[in-house]
């Protein structure tokens, strides 16, 4: 075996949830390899949809890079019984209340640009090494992998997937359940059959979807110079069971199922990508063993069903990267990255909880199941405020770290320490204004009071202890009067208050204990 290599962090998986890792570590400052068993970047992928909070995650990290300029904006699905839209529903609702919206863009350019960002902070992914096993001890962990050689790390974090190694190698167990039988995953171009009446239902502006007796269809567009190219999604309950299929009989099965299901003349042309899989819904029992952390898919998979795999995984990393930083730097007791799991997997349990239902709703054949869709949700759906709560629901904007072991007791004032904060505008000490968010990633900010005369004096030596990793800000909202606000990394309130005191209480008992004063 090659001589060992060493680094702070060693990241397994470089997709999306390991690349934002890696990225958020960097900018505190934090060494860090990333290694992935693929032989090279994903080209393909199932995810097509990044909500407001992945949008948000992107813009701190700087990782949003030529993403909005290229991507849709808005996301319309539009639901069919036979020939007649039943729902439309859209996401990207200005009532969002935030500056990064959602994008319809391919998880594929999500990863092109976090890698772009990750190489501007001095680090590239390795490919065709995986991690193999790992022993840890207490000063660190050593990892061998695929390639023959080993690294060792002080942390390592297990972004590696459903199948993850690094969840096997630390012995967490990760129960689950199957939700469905197969579904077909298709990128085809698709046109008019010959002959046939041009096809009004081909919106490229939204998704198409049809939920009939024989199982659900739903048809996206996606980018292409020629214009028709589309994700085709169809549940295949019919189909051979329990073995693979080859790809082209996916396309036939494709073929058949999109013109038949859709009631409609499509011509299904050449395809450019296919592939099939099953819904399992997993979580993993714990998060963390020793020096050995999970995230993403690794911790926990669901359904694709709203969009939520990639957006909780992006998550997970910015929550886990700043606190990762202060451990590994030693200003922090590695307590602290046990409020990891306490502020992260709750939300998963919900996103699980949600996507599974969504799952059996989609995939439902029995009478009583069709028509609880067809006649009872489709309906509801049509009401304006269940749209704007979908929208709102699917976008976690709303996820709060309140009742979490660093939020907020109860009773107090909105925004409470552990909810998030808005992008709001704020001045840099130098006079020029700016956004909050553009100031956060590797960094927390300290807003100051609108009244200057209010402004805590030890304030600075009390928040030294963050390692220097703090833009000190002055708040441009008058309505916040005499107060100051330390906001997190991931944007998250973590403290506000007039006194310089209870700031020290507060850090004290966050950075040595993991719990609020």
């Amino acid at each position: 075996m090659a001589d060992t290599a060493e680094t702070e962090v060693l990241v397994v998986g470089a997709g999306p949830t390991g690349l934002a890792l890696a990225c958020g570590l960097r900018l505190h400052g934090v060494g860090v390899r990333v290694v992935d068993r693929s032989p090279g970047p994903a080209t393909t992928s199932r995810a097509n949809f990044v909500h407001a909070r992945g949008s948000e995650v992107l813009d701190r990290l700087g990782a949003l890079g030529t993403l909005p300029d290229e991507a849709g904006r808005a996301l319309q699905v539009t639901t069919y019984l036979g020939d007649r839209p039943m729902v439309r529903l859209r996401f990207g609702d200005p009532g969002l209340r935030t500056a990064a919206p959602p994008l319809v863009v391919s998880q594929a350019r999500v990863e092109a640009e976090l890698r772009e960002r990750l190489a501007g902070l001095g680090v590239e992914p390795e490919w065709s090494r995986g991690l193999r096993t790992a022993t840890q001890d207490d000063d660190g962990v050593t990892a061998e992998l695929s390639d023959g050689t080993s690294v060792r790390a002080a942390w390592l974090v297990g972004c590696d997937g459903t199948r993850s190694t690094v969840r096997k190698v630390a012995g967490i167990a990760a129960p689950g359940v199957r939700l469905s039988e197969r579904f077909l995953l298709a990128d085809v171009h698709l046109g008019t059959a010959p002959g046939g009446p041009a096809d009004p239902a081909l919106d490229r502006t939204g998704t198409s979807g049809w939920a009939g007796p024989a199982g659900l269809l739903g048809l996206m567009p996606m980018p292409h110079p020629d214009g028709d190219l589309w994700r085709v999604l169809a549940y295949d309950p019919d189909g051979p069971a329990d073995e693979r299929l080859t790809p082209d009989e996916i396309l036939r099965r494709v073929t058949a199922l999109v013109p038949a299901r859709a009631g409609r003349p499509i011509r299904v042309g050449t395809p450019e990508w296919l592939s099939e899989f099953t819904v399992h819904r997993r979580l993993a029992d714990r998060y963390r063993a020793g020096r050995l952390l999970l995230a993403g898919d690794a911790a926990h998979a669901h359904a694709p069903f709203g969009g939520q795999g990639m957006l909780t995984g992006l998550g997970d990393a910015e929550n886990l990267a700043w606190k990762l930083a202060l451990v590994a730097r030693g200003a922090a007791a590695p307590s602290l990255l046990d409020t990891y799991e306490a502020e992260r997997r709750p939300l998963a349990t919900d996103v699980l909880r949600g996507t599974s239902a969504l799952t059996r709703v989609d995939v439902a054949r029995s009478a009583a199941g069709r028509f609880l869709r067809d006649q009872v949700l489709v309906r509801a759906f049509r009401a304006g405020w269940v749209q704007r709560w979908a929208t709102w629901t699917t976008s976690q904007l709303w996820v709060s770290y309140r009742t979490g072991p660093l939020g907020a007791r109860p009773f107090t004032r909105r925004p409470r320490p552990g909810d998030r904060v808005a992008d709001v505008p704020v001045r840099r000490p130098d006079g020029t204004t700016t956004r909050l968010y553009s100031e956060l990633g590797g960094t927390w900010a300290y807003l100051r009071p609108a009244v200057p005369g209010a402004r805590p004096r030890s304030a600075p030596a009390v928040l030294a202890r963050l390692g220097g990793q703090v833009r000190v800000l002055d708040s441009t909202a008058p309505h916040r009067g005499t107060e100051a606000w330390l906001v997190r990394p991931d944007g998250h309130l973590a403290w506000r208050g007039t006194d310089a005191d209870d700031l020290d209480r507060w850090l004290t008992a966050a950075l040595t204990t993991g719990r609020r004063p």
